[in-house]
């Protein structure tokens, strides 16, 4: 086979991948149908939505990139707080609002990624959940500007393109939400396809092999980096729009840990795993709180134990272990 002919396959390849199937269209009918089947859940379903953003913009870096962090809670946080701020200061319209909260958690992603993305392994650990707790506290201390521990107050939100106004109902937040988490969908999927998402997936596997052929690593690293940030600080601003309140709680490291969990229980490096950890997770602690609310953590760790010892590729891993055997079963 000739290299012309090699090139004209390895395109192929890539361009089947990056076409549309028919089954990525089931979690998009799975929410319209939950927005007339469970009019009494739109509020938690918003929230649903707004962590499986969350979880998707982890899995950039996380699942194709390999950058582990414990602070992805610091753009989540500061993309709701700068929101916030712009509702709660005159500009409240929502959807300028939300690329502004992008734009300013893409530029933190930026600055601290020209810092710890120049380590690995548990140094990069620790710098990222540091980063977290400074600005967990720096939100602390200006209490003058946040509102501190008690969150921020006086947050207005005009109605969506000036016809539809956030309702107790959640109506608006949900769609909303659904909306903004297709379109970042749609450039996580055109990400991880591209050449720039293959690049992404050889330095998690090998970052030396990538270095000896010429491979930006750390601009490629940090350019991931910005966009997962950008879009944590929209999920962050998607909720502090929805609720209309902002507190210290969504620069919590706890709010880090958890989106961490979302793709361990889905899978992580599957860009639907997002989508199968966040209602899961969501689900669970809402009906667990509501019968035990000082224990629930309990049941979600234990939950967390027996995915990571029976499926180590999460939900998702354990589907595709249980459709290969019933393949082999019937090939036999």
């Amino acid at each position: 086979m000739t290299v012309t002919a090699r090139a004209d396959e390895a395109i192929g390849r890539l361009a089947s991948r990056h076409r549309l199937r028919p089954l990525e269209a089931l979690p998009w009918v799975i929410a319209v149908a939950a927005y007339f089947l469970f009019p009494n859940y739109l509020p938690l379903g918003a929230q649903v939505l707004i962590m499986v953003l969350f979880a998707l913009s982890l899995d950039l870096i996380l699942g194709y990139g390999g950058i582990i962090t414990l602070g992805q809670a610091a753009f989540f946080g500061v993309g709701g707080y700068t929101a916030g701020l712009l509702g709660a200061h005159g500009w409240s319209e929502p959807i300028t609002g939300l690329l502004a909260a992008g734009a300013v958690a893409g530029v933190l992603g930026v600055v601290t990624g020209l810092i710890v993305l120049r380590t690995q392994g548990l140094t990069l650990l620790m710098l990222t959940l540091m980063i977290n707790v400074m600005l967990y506290e720096g939100a602390n201390k200006a209490s003058g500007i946040t509102g501190g521990s008690d969150g921020l107050q006086g947050v207005v939100i005009s109605p969506v393109l000036g016809l539809y106004r956030f309702d107790i109902y959640g109506r608006t937040a949900f769609l909303y939400s659904l909306a903004v988490l297709f379109l970042a969908w749609i450039l996580v999927r055109t990400i991880v396809h591209s050449p720039f998402g293959r690049s992404l997936t050889g330095i998690r596997e090998n970052v030396a092999r990538m270095h000896a052929i010429g491979s930006p690593v750390l601009l490629r690293r940090l350019t991931a980096y910005a966009i997962a940030g950008a879009l944590s600080g929209v999920a962050g601003a998607l909720l502090t729009q929805a609720t209309q309140f902002v507190g210290q709680e969504s620069l919590s490291v706890d709010r880090s840990g958890g989106v961490l969990i979302v793709l361990i229980l889905g899978g992580f490096g599957r860009l639907y795993g997002a989508f199968v950890g966040a209602p899961l997770y969501m689900i669970a602690q809402d009906r667990l709180s509501a019968l035990d609310p000082a224990y629930w953590p309990l049941a979600i760790g234990g939950l967390l134990i027996v995915v990571v010892m029976v499926a180590r590729g999460g939900v998702l891993g354990l589907c595709d272990t249980l459709l290969a055997q019933i393949r082999r079963r019937g090939v036999r």
